[in-house]
């Protein structure tokens, strides 16, 4: 008897995630939209009990990726996110684009990266000032404010976490949590929030916020999800996390 495989449904995205995190699973399936699955595999680089400053950030973009690639690619994804912001915000735009385009040739399938899905949806919007809020160390918003900046926006204004939070800690922030943070970034003048980071629980503050502040709000995993559904040519129109899944599909 000949094996087949299952329906695919419209497609399967694979996702690469820091090992330590426990929020991007939920948040993807979260927005899922009818006839789209998703595929995990966890990958390292970085220590669980350090804080996770742009060193061990650093340290996790520049891991080796042919093992959990070569695991994901069991499940024929379509296309694969790199999830994890900080990872390549703390090596640059040309890294960023670099690792998208290596993922794609060891996996033969389309790649997203967190950052860079952050610089697509913001383009998308046509929106120049935004406001930056994200649990991060003060190292890595330094190079996540010079990430955006060589993008071509402006950082209006931002707002940082007043103590350091470990691996675990940025996933123990409450939507009430995200929702306080994201309040304090936005002056008058900005045109998006953006709330940077894979691990917050950010999607779960979008519409209340966006309702408050009437602005977009962007956030790492929504951005990677608008920005896959565009490359696979897939209707986002029914997702209804934020202003950004009303642009529907970009070609």
């Amino acid at each position: 008897m000949t094996a087949s495989w299952p329906s695919r449904g419209d497609a399967r995205i694979g996702v690469l995630v820091p090992f330590t995190n426990v929020n991007m699973e939920s948040d993807l399936n979260l927005m899922r939209s009818n006839g789209v699955s998703f595929h995990f595999t966890r990958m390292g680089g970085y220590d669980a009990g350090e804080v996770p400053n742009a060193e061990q950030m650093a340290g996790l973009g520049s891991s080796e990726l042919d093992e959990p690639l070569t695991l994901l690619a069991g499940a024929r994804p379509d296309l694969i996110m790199y999830g994890c912001t900080s990872a390549t915000l703390t090596h640059g735009t040309q890294f960023d684009r670099d690792l998208a385009v290596k993922i794609k040739s060891i996996s033969g399938a389309q790649s997203v990266t967190a950052a860079g899905a952050l610089v697509f949806a913001l383009k998308s919007l046509a929106v120049r000032n935004i406001a930056f809020a994200s649990p991060y160390t003060p190292d890595i918003n330094k190079a996540a404010m010079a990430f955006l900046g060589d993008s071509g926006f402006n950082i209006h204004s931002t707002a940082e976490m007043s103590e350091e939070l470990g691996n675990y800690g940025q996933a123990e922030l409450t939507p009430e949590d995200v929702f306080k943070l994201g309040m304090r970034a936005v002056d008058p003048g900005a045109e998006a929030l953006v709330l940077s980071c894979t691990e917050m629980r950010s999607v779960e503050t979008i519409q209340r916020l966006e309702s408050v502040l009437n602005l977009p709000v962007i956030t790492s995993n929504q951005a990677m999800l608008y920005q896959a559904m565009s490359l696979l040519e897939l209707p986002a129109e029914n997702i209804v996390f934020g202003r950004l899944f009303q642009h529907g599909v970009l070609s």
